[in-house]
């Protein structure tokens, strides 16, 4: 469960305006997320917000950071430096595509443009943002907690982030997530909305 504070709209737009990279608020849909300052290790503790525009879509349980084993090493497995954590309180234009992550799950991929991350490698079992931040194109995707899209599995929601998120933002939420991807499906289908941008930043 998420223990990131309650923000209006505008809140969230005027925070988001005073970042130093922003350009301006996407025309189509778009996804903002929250870290929560609390980061209870290998919880679905954040927020990510869906707008078009200005206006409020949605809003899903998630988390930004790593799970608990990817942090205790599993990291070596993708990185022998660490684990990637998105660095927060940027704006990633353009950044992702629909598709199939691992060519199993409906997602938003990184494929449309670089992200910047930390590589977290002292392996203390907490998402932290370590040295400086690196840019490039390490796989940062959007998706949900399983790859068991039956019925059963509608109202799934993952006590622990595990080795869902090796560095990728993940909703715990698979119902509200699989209505974000219909559309983001559609949009692309018919060449409406190709590109989703991603802004990230702390609990403030």
């Amino acid at each position: 469960m998420s223990n990131v504070k309650e923000y209006t709209d505008n809140e969230l737009l005027d925070k988001v305006k005073s970042l130093p990279n922003f350009k301006q608020i996407p025309t189509g849909r778009w996804l903002l997320g929250v870290r929560s300052n609390e980061d209870q290790p290998n919880h679905f503790d954040d927020k990510i917000y869906e707008f078009e525009g200005e206006k409020f879509i949605s809003v899903v349980s998630a988390t930004t950071n790593p799970g608990l084993s990817i942090l205790k090493g599993g990291y070596k497995s993708y990185n022998s430096v660490g684990a990637a954590v998105v660095a927060a309180d940027k704006w990633y234009h353009n950044v992702w595509k629909y598709g199939l992550h691992k060519g199993k799950m409906p997602a938003l991929l990184q494929t449309g443009a670089v992200i910047d991350v930390y590589r977290d490698g002292d392996g203390d079992g907490l998402s932290e943002q370590l040295g400086k931040p690196i840019t490039g194109w390490y796989g940062i995707n959007y998706h949900t907690n399983t790859y068991d899209f039956s019925p059963a599995n509608l109202k799934l929601k993952r006590p622990q982030i595990d080795g869902w998120s090796a560095g990728c933002q993940v909703v715990n939420e698979r119902d509200k997530f699989i209505e974000q991807m219909k559309w983001y499906k559609a949009a692309a289908k018919a060449n409406t909305q190709t590109h989703v941008t991603y802004c990230l930043i702390n609990e403030f």
